[in-house]
């Protein structure tokens, strides 16, 4: 019986997977998370040349070589700007998901990746690091936007049976993005003197890619029905990302939320907040965008090219070795996607903090070993790319997806907004905070960041219903219990955010509503009082 349900399973999602969505989720993510996944690398292959770069136009400038404390600073500025874009970005995407639809931020995103490649390419000709800065700003903004209205409209034109798969698209190219970056960054490649500046500008090829495919492809369906109300265009949409010509039973599911939703406005951020049945469906999210920043995985990275000068690798040869660890984000990636709506999001994120708690634990261990056992640097190999999988395979993806899941229609622009802000500032405090923890703890900092996971696992565990296969309107409803709210308190949430005469027929409702629910639910009244 077993096995026939996964086989039903199987066999339905083939049917909803249509090249449509295929076509939306690949050229959605190749013009935006692979620009983020491919900004957080391509700073590190070329560092020499653009200190450099920056002491050389210092020189000429002023007629005196610069000081080592102002090349650490402009260094410092061009590596933190990114995360400083990407907080702007977060910030400003609400206004543009609304007015434009997620495909059309989508589409006027790519101005600012367009933008950040001539700043960054021309830098060295005009003889302008500030050029390099502001062109890394740019593209922060570029990133923070696209991290917001990518998953947005991955979620929305996903079916329920695959919405996980199609929206770890995000995370698998943002590993593709960190891979080629550090693949571009090969000394035979570009990541050398005279050519560094073209590894900054190859990010315009994704964004026309992305200008010249997705125009043709339909905006969220989700979107045209709850917030534009033009049911034709959504049918039309349906009808194309699905497949089929008979799309009614997808109309009847957003219908039924339109219902609670006619003339709803866009949820505030501050409404957001004092907004009792999404209580905890956004302390969840602010946890989960905090630690998937804090989780400790950029540390990793400051202790890569010292364990395998520990093994014995020569120093020439890193660069080459440290391409596995992006081969393994990119295999534990497409792992989480092929098993994420078989095993479901809560499984994959306990497990992935959960493991990287105890791969850290031991990493602690053979870091401070590694001088005294023979063997034990290749046990701290071991563990690192124990720590990469077990970050791609939950947490490296799921969050955004969950992002998308757990807030109704209104309250998903704000909710990614919060979702943003959360993800880049925690992005800037571990660059500022880290190197002072690990000049204090020295190898002992991993145990911080061992117990962040542990302790991001057990709210997890305790917190978190399962989301796979459930409609929007379902998942809200799991939040009901621990949210200390009746169904019908969602249902009135709901109608009592309509305006104009749209009130009245509400509060209609939700006293017929009352009504009913004291005749068939006495008990559950005398527990719960509306």
């Amino acid at each position: 019986k077993k096995a026939e349900e996964i086989k039903d399973q199987s066999m339905e999602k083939k049917q909803v997977l249509t090249c449509y969505l295929v076509l939306a989720s690949l050229v959605g993510a190749f013009g935006s998370s692979f620009l983020y996944g491919y900004n957080l690398s391509v700073v590190n292959a070329p560092s020499v040349y653009i200190k450099s770069f920056f002491n050389e136009t210092w020189r000429r400038r002023y007629d005196y070589p610069m000081d080592n404390g102002t090349l650490t600073l402009l260094w410092s500025v061009t590596v933190s700007v990114f995360a400083c874009g990407g907080l702007v970005g977060a910030l400003i995407v609400v206004p543009l998901v609304k007015r434009l639809g997620r495909k059309g931020t989508l589409l006027l995103n790519n101005a600012f990746a367009v933008v950040a490649s001539l700043l960054m390419a021309l830098s060295e000709i005009a003889s302008s690091f500030e050029m390099l800065i502001l062109g890394r700003f740019v593209v922060g903004i570029d990133a923070g936007i696209a991290l917001t209205a990518l998953p947005m409209y991955l979620g929305e034109i996903s079916p329920k049976q695959i919405r996980g798969s199609l929206g770890q698209v995000t995370a698998i190219f943002i590993c593709c993005g960190v891979f080629s970056g550090q693949v571009l960054g090969l000394p035979e490649l570009l990541g050398k003197e005279s050519t560094w500046p073209i590894l900054f500008g190859v990010i315009v090829v994704p964004a026309l890619t992305q200008l010249a495919i997705l125009p043709f492809l339909p905006e969220s369906p989700r979107f045209l029905l709850l917030e534009k109300q033009d049911t034709k265009r959504a049918e039309k949409a349906y009808q194309i990302f699905l497949g089929k010509g008979d799309v009614s039973e997808e109309i009847k599911e957003v219908q039924e939320e339109k219902k609670a939703q006619t003339n709803i406005q866009i949820t505030s951020v501050l409404d957001l907040l004092r907004n009792r049945t999404a209580r905890w469906q956004l302390i969840t999210v602010i946890i989960i965008m905090a630690c998937y920043q804090l989780c400790g995985l950029n540390a990793i990275w400051f202790y890569t090219n010292s364990i395998f000068t520990e093994v014995g690798f020569k120093k020439e040869t890193i660069p080459y070795i440290t391409l596995s660890t992006g081969g393994i984000e990119i295999v534990a990636a497409v792992i989480s996607g092929l098993v994420v709506e078989r095993l479901g999001r809560r499984p994959l994120l306990i497990g992935g903090f959960s493991s990287m708690a105890v791969f850290f634990g031991m990493l602690t261990v053979s870091l401070n070993l590694q001088k005294t056992v023979l063997w034990m640097p290749y046990v701290s190999i071991i563990c690192i790319l124990g720590v990469i999988a077990s970050f791609c395979i939950g947490p490296g993806g799921i969050p955004f997806i969950l992002t998308g899941e757990l807030f109704q229609q209104s309250d998903r622009p704000a909710a990614f907004l919060v979702a943003g802000s959360v993800n880049w500032i925690s992005n800037f405090i571990v660059g500022l905070v880290f190197p002072f923890i690990q000049e204090g703890l020295q190898t002992f900092c991993f145990l911080v960041f061992a117990g962040t996971c542990l302790g991001c696992a057990i709210y997890l565990y305790f917190i978190l219903p399962e989301t796979k296969c459930k409609t929007f309107a379902e998942i809200n409803q799991s939040f009901a219990r621990i949210n200390k709210i009746s169904h019908l308190e969602v249902k009135a949430d709901q109608l009592c955010k309509t305006e104009g005469n749209e009130f009245m027929n509400g509060e209609i409702e939700v006293l017929e509503l009352v009504n009913e629910h004291k005749k068939t639910d006495n008990e559950y009244l005398k527990t719960e009082p509306l």
